[in-house]
């Protein structure tokens, strides 16, 4: 099975070193990055905003664990968005390039 991993970034800088060491380590198959997302959330009982960067990670399920320590490895936060999602379909040539990029299990 293959996921799909979200993960935010303070900036451009440290979502492009985040994808690096990722696709370094062929932990996943590609990163995106969306640039110029803004984030709201709750952070120490405080209502907080801040521009941020969302990285789309295309990886094997199987793998979810050791995406999670390298980002946690190399991210600037305290506690890093690190959720995923199941691809539940995809386009067959699509899906065994993903599989063929990314570590064997």
């Amino acid at each position: 099975m293959h996921i799909i991993v979200y993960v935010t970034a303070k900036n451009l800088a440290e979502g492009r070193r985040i994808a690096k060491h990722l696709l370094a380590r062929k932990l996943v198959a590609c990163v995106n990055i969306v640039n110029a997302l803004e984030s709201h959330y709750c952070w120490e009982g405080k209502i907080e905003q801040s521009a941020e960067v969302l990285l789309i990670i295309k990886t094997r399920k199987a793998l979810f664990a050791k995406v999670a320590k390298a980002v946690k490895d190399v991210h600037s936060y305290q506690v890093p968005e690190i959720i995923a999602l199941p691809i539940v379909a995809g386009e067959k040539k699509y899906m065994a390039w993903l599989a063929t990029e990314t570590q064997s299990i």
